[in-house]
């Protein structure tokens, strides 16, 4: 699908991608009735040169994912489903991406939400104990340089309805409200360098979700924070490992989410 349809440009709740463009000071939006994924055009304008700061909306993703290939419900006009293609130099940063992309995205929304906004690692959002939010970082990289990072980010403004452990935000909050809160926060987020700082370390200890929790994966123990790399913090019981990859799992939880 292009940015034209039948029925004329594209338009997302009443705005055009140059109206976007301008009001969020963008180099370029990709507005998309629909797509199978915002980070498969990302990364296709991307590999086409599209400049740092293009941004990628969609009224509705026939095949939103996450990570490791997971599904992410994304109903017609329902939320903000968004991916940022920019092009860090740091690779650093890379490892704590998105990590960083939460506590932005947590910022952003703690007025937009029902309650307070917690993280739990490495990229879901929650508030009011409901995912509100997921981010999926996906870099590329040539020559031990990156490329670019396509940076995708859904954001329930109303709950999907057939998610019973998803949320939505306070009744009201429009699509445009959201992106005007969130995107100067994910562009800084994303040209940050170096890894995690004490502020950064410290803000994610008050919003983190585990913390002190039981934990069967990726390995069975209490988690106990994260570091500056990103890496998940858990007490074994025997010592204190740092686990970079996987999903957390806790002990209260079916499955992953």
């Amino acid at each position: 699908m292009t940015n034209a349809d039948a029925g004329g440009a594209v338009q997302y709740d009443g705005a055009t991608a140059s109206d976007l463009a301008t009001m969020l000071s963008l180099p370029r939006v990709e507005l998309r009735d629909a797509v199978s994924s915002t980070q498969d055009v990302g990364h296709a304008l991307a590999a086409a040169d599209a400049p740092a700061g293009t941004l990628v909306l969609a009224n509705e993703q026939t095949s939103g994912r996450g990570r490791q290939g997971r599904s992410w419900t994304s109903e017609p006009g329902s939320g903000v489903w968004l991916t940022l293609v920019e092009r860090p130099t740091d690779p650093a940063s890379a490892d704590v991406l998105s990590l960083r992309v939460g506590l932005g995205l947590a910022r952003a929304l703690d007025p937009l939400a029902p309650a307070a906004v917690r993280l739990k690692w490495p990229n879901d959002v929650y508030s009011s104990g409901r995912k509100l939010a997921g981010v999926l970082a996906e870099a590329r990289w040539r020559d031990g340089a990156i490329e670019w990072v396509a940076l995708g980010v859904g954001i329930n403004v109303v709950a999907p309805s057939r998610e019973a452990g998803a949320i939505g935000l306070v009744p009201g909050t429009t699509r445009l409200a959201v992106l005007q809160a969130t995107v100067p926060l994910l562009r800084a987020a994303a040209t940050a360098t170096g890894h995690l700082t004490e502020s950064e370390l410290a803000e994610f200890a008050v919003r983190d979700v585990a913390a002190g929790q039981v934990c069967a994966s990726p390995i069975a123990g209490r988690v106990a924070g994260i570091d500056a790399t990103g890496a998940l913090l858990i007490n074994t019981g025997s010592r204190i490992a740092a686990v970079r990859a996987g999903s957390l799992v806790l002990q209260q939880e079916g499955e992953a989410t």
